[in-house]
């Protein structure tokens, strides 16, 4: 059986140099209703370079270090080294974005880049919400960027810089409004604790009383708490998790439904077939047919 067990060392997916330009060290990406590659799907990853993308429309979801976010229009996500990355559904997306490696924030004047707030992370933010006027900068800025990333020569480097410059620092001083009030509470703790039980016991452990016995707290208080910070039942959790799993053997192995049924913790095919249908709104069956038809 192909299964992934997430203890192990995942894959770190490097910056691949496009075709025009062979820069090893800034990219530039810009979908109009792209999908995203079979290869990339369902896959956990890291990847060893900072990645900004500017969201213009998007009916999909992803993981960051085992939060799921739904990608919102008008709206910047960014990652850096080190996260666990999951893209989870194959809609179409629209969006442009930039992405780069250390080293070439260590490039002349783009040192002073890897001590900024956005580069830095401190409060393990993800997703900047854009008013109107930040949506105009930034996407201004990105497409400021994209001239200067198809204009090869001695000042090239310089330019982007000076570009990145002023987008990431605007972008920072987004981050520290959005994020600064919020330290990390008792009740985002145990969020956090608990998402990081479900990533370790969701084969075994399908109820929240499990994990509020494994947190040492009753499934009343859990189940609060979560809904507070989250925005969803503490259940919901769970079956995400499961379903996430669930798509990615329907989606890279040839496991039959029984097969998945039982190593997902199910004892009755038929009970997950109605789960999987509840959660996603379609069989499991409908979804590995759906996916393999767009693909080949």
């Amino acid at each position: 059986m192909n299964t992934i067990n997430y203890t192990q060392q995942l894959p770190i997916y490097s910056l691949e140099p496009d075709e025009i330009t062979g820069n090893k060290n800034f990219r530039v990406y810009n979908f109009e209703g792209d999908f995203p590659s079979l290869s990339d799907l369902l896959i956990p990853h890291r990847k060893n370079h900072y990645l900004f993308v500017f969201i213009k429309k998007a009916e999909t979801r992803q993981w960051i270090d085992m939060m799921p976010y739904k990608l919102k229009e008008n709206t910047v996500y960014f990652t850096g080294p080190g996260p666990v990355i999951v893209k989870e559904e194959f809609n179409q997306l629209w969006s442009k974005g930039i992405a780069f490696t250390s080293e070439f924030l260590s490039f002349q004047e783009g040192a002073s880049l890897s001590k900024l707030p956005l580069i830095l992370n401190p409060f393990k933010g993800y997703e900047l919400l854009l008013n109107d006027a930040d949506v105009r900068f930034v996407e201004d800025m990105i497409d400021k960027i994209s001239v200067e990333y198809h204009r090869p020569g001695e000042w090239q480097q310089r330019m982007l810089t000076a570009y990145l410059t002023v987008l990431l620092t605007y972008l920072s001083r987004i981050y520290t409004a959005q994020y600064n009030d919020q330290e990390p509470s008792a009740e985002k703790l145990l969020l956090s604790k608990f998402q990081e039980k479900i990533n370790e016991y969701f084969l075994e452990c399908h109820e929240v009383g499990d994990y509020a016995s494994m947190l040492n707290i009753s499934a009343g208080h859990l189940s609060e708490v979560v809904k507070t910070q989250s925005g969803k039942p503490a259940i919901k959790h769970i079956h995400d998790r499961l379903v996430l799993e669930a798509r990615r053997m329907l989606v890279h192995t040839d496991n039959s439904l029984k097969e998945i049924t039982y190593y997902l913790g199910f004892s009755d095919a038929s009970y997950f077939n109605r789960f999987f249908k509840r959660e996603t709104g379609i069989t499991p069956a409908e979804y590995r047919t759906t996916i393999r038809e767009m693909y080949h």
